[in-house]
């Protein structure tokens, strides 16, 4: 076995990753970029290389800086986790030419699987169903209509759902062609697309394997990964409701024929699109040559550590385990938390962790890699870390998941936990009734910007106990609410979460309150802190807040998964006066922009794309709020912008003459 090993990951995986090296005895390395120089990993590491600054490509994509940090260090191999160059052929060569043990597949099978169309067609030799398609595509139109509408447009080098498009008709296709080349050629280098049939009520099924250098491979279940948004995946389990013990079966021997197709070595993957109207049917996606994300749910049904066995098997040690001796125990669930806020149209969000509640108990694991004090930027991926639950069922793992999530509380950082919960509880969800476009089709339903009042309260409460004077002596005129003889003293406050806003009116003190939500009728209330708890009772309720105050004085709060910032409103007389008219277009997350499709003095109309901006490997198609002319352009191509920053303004024509 191994005596030292780099992780040449960031975040969570590399956390996950640096804790089996810990419990098997071997020394971890980390590396870092300069955003990462306080990060979680970098704590939990034996050793940390800093590898360049905080963009990607200069860093954690730098195949020199990672294996000349290796080599430095005195690591015997490199984990690469998932994601940046897992699946890179040309790291795994690098790693081999410098003496070193890539703990992944050989590089003929990251080759043979990294290429889409070459993948399609050596797995179909092999006696693997795959979808109809067409590959090497110089005329998409003709290859559409011979594949059949709707088509779905894929990059031949690469997956993870980035340039992925689903073109349901003739007129969207030159448009998804273009942005889908666009977004392959940026994120992997290659724009070469295939174009497949999409199947109907697709649910995407994938089927974990494990293969040695012996001649051994097998497989341990499948993962339901039918819960998506725009091919991102959000909420995985395992085993899947849909299949049952001889497709399970038969899915699994495909798994494994495919791995034995390539060589293949180590743990891995193989994708599946099977109708949610035909169970029994189903077809080749993709193979992924890396450990998944949501791995855990495996491990948890199966009792297996895929990374230790990933060690083992680079190591050199045959199996353990046979196929007749996997068993799948209970049922997993895993939800992933995103920094991302879906009431502004999921956009990228980031900001400094300033508390963190992360849960546990019985049946209950987070990956994570972030803690208090980590500064989310625009830099690398959204996810912060992963919720994952295990029950004796599928109903229990679901309640159990959806618990955890309540249990969880990022302030500081906007995320995607309410949206989770609203899925996890979803009926259709909660029967198993699952497809790809299912969260599409519910988004409305799942997402919602409404702040509860009782948040407004709370925060009015807490700041009236941050004004209360403290000391052996009180003077009563230093107790705010306009205190006069012979009556409870009152005061207002002002209040603003995102685009919510009320006026919160209070009499009396924190311990003894009346409480006037937006003129409602005042209803009795009291709060109390405790360290970064505080307590809100109101009648026979006491409601309990995780809390923390930001530095520009923005109160956290955080209750059953659901975090809220809130701060005072600003000055209404402060809003520029041409806002009426004119429609400014600002960035709605902290990015770079990409394209630049309008000039200054363009007639545009409401909804017509002005720019692209990226973050987080994510695309935005900014658009004009109004029908009017581009009389202010302030960005181009290449340059990074902040949250809210002003890129362009759009001045109705009758305003610009």
């Amino acid at each position: 076995m191994f005596d030292t090993v780099l992780v040449a990951n960031r975040g969570e995986i590399a956390v996950r990753v640096i804790g089996t090296l810990r419990r098997m005895g071997i020394r971890s390395v980390a590396v870092y970029s300069d955003a990462d120089a306080r990060a979680r990993h970098v704590r939990e590491a034996d050793t940390a290389v800093r590898i360049g600054p905080a963009e990607a490509a200069r860093s954690y994509l730098s195949i020199p800086d990672i294996v000349r940090a290796a080599v430095d260090t005195g690591a015997q191999a490199v984990h690469p986790g998932y994601g940046f160059l897992a699946e890179n052929a040309e790291f795994a060569r690098a790693c081999a030419e410098a003496g070193l043990v890539f703990i992944g597949p050989p590089v003929a099978a990251i080759e043979a699987m990294g290429d889409k169309i070459r993948a399609k067609a050596t797995v179909s030799a092999a006696g693997v169903p795959v979808v109809p398609g067409k590959s090497d595509v110089d005329d998409f139109a003709r290859a559409a209509e011979e594949v059949g509408y709707p088509v779905l447009l894929k990059p031949s080098a690469g997956g993870g759902g980035k340039g992925m498009r689903l073109v349901h008709e003739p007129g969207e296709l030159a448009a998804a062609v273009e942005s889908a080349q666009r977004e392959a050629r940026g994120a992997f280098g290659d724009d070469r697309l295939l174009v497949e049939r999409f199947v109907t009520g697709p649910r995407h099924i994938e089927i974990q394997v494990l293969a040695d250098t012996h001649g051994n491979v097998i497989h341990l279940g499948e993962r339901e990964c039918s819960l998506q948004r725009r091919h991102q995946k959000i909420i995985e389990e395992a085993p899947s409701a849909l299949l049952d013990e001889e497709t399970r079966a038969r899915m699994g021997a495909s798994a494994a024929e495919a791995a034995r197709s390539v060589g293949y070595v180590g743990a891995g993957t193989v994708e599946f699109i099977v109708s949610a109207h035909r169970p029994d049917e189903f077809f080749f996606l993709e193979m992924n040559t890396r450990l998944q994300v949501e791995h855990p749910v495996t491990e948890l049904v199966t009792g297996i550590d895929l990374v230790e066995w990933q060690l083992r098997v680079a190591a050199g040690e045959p199996l353990a385990v046979a196929q007749e001796d996997v068993r799948l125990d209970g049922h997993a669930a895993e939800a992933r938390v995103y920094s991302e806020d879906p009431a502004r149209g999921f956009v990228p969000t980031g900001g400094t962790v300033l508390d963190l509640a992360e849960p546990a108990g019985a049946g209950v694991r987070v990956d994570s890699g972030i803690r208090r004090g980590t500064v989310v930027g625009s830099h690398y991926d959204p996810m912060l870390a992963k919720v994952i639950a295990w029950g004796p069922d599928r109903a229990s793992a679901l309640h159990r998941l959806d618990r955890a999530l309540a249990g969880t509380a990022v302030l500081g950082v906007h995320t995607n936990v309410p949206f989770l919960r609203a899925l996890v509880r979803d009926p259709d969800v909660r029967a198993g009734r699952l497809d790809t476009g299912l969260v599409e089709r519910k988004v409305g339903d799942l997402v919602s910007g409404e702040v509860p009042a009782e948040f407004f309260v709370a925060a009015a409460l807490d700041r009236l106990l941050s004004l209360q004077p403290a000391g052996p002596v009180v003077d009563p005129w230093d107790v705010p609410g306009g205190w006069r003889l012979g009556a409870r003293g009152n005061v207002a406050f002002r209040l603003r979460a995102g685009e919510a806003e009320s006026l919160v009116r209070i009499e009396g003190l924190p311990a003894d309150a009346l409480v006037s939500v937006d003129g409602a009728e005042p209803v009795a209330a009291s709060a109390e802190r405790t360290g970064a708890e505080l307590a809100v009772r109101s009648g026979d309720q006491v409601l309990r807040y995780r809390r923390a105050e930001a530095p520009d004085g923005t109160l956290w709060l955080a209750r059953e998964g659901r975090a809220v910032a809130i701060g005072e409103r600003p000055n209404l007389l402060a809003t520029h006066a041409e806002s009426a008219e004119a429609g400014p277009v600002t960035s709605p997350m902290p990015g770079t922009v990409l394209v630049v499709k309008a000039a200054r003095g363009d007639v545009v109309s409401a909804g017509t794309p002005l720019l692209v901006v990226e973050a987080m490997k994510m695309e935005h198609t900014i658009t004009a709020p109004v029908d009017g002319v581009v009389t202010e352009l302030h960005v181009q191509a290449g340059q990074q912008v902040a949250l809210d920053e002003p890129l362009a303004l759009v001045t109705p024509e009758e305003h610009n003459s």
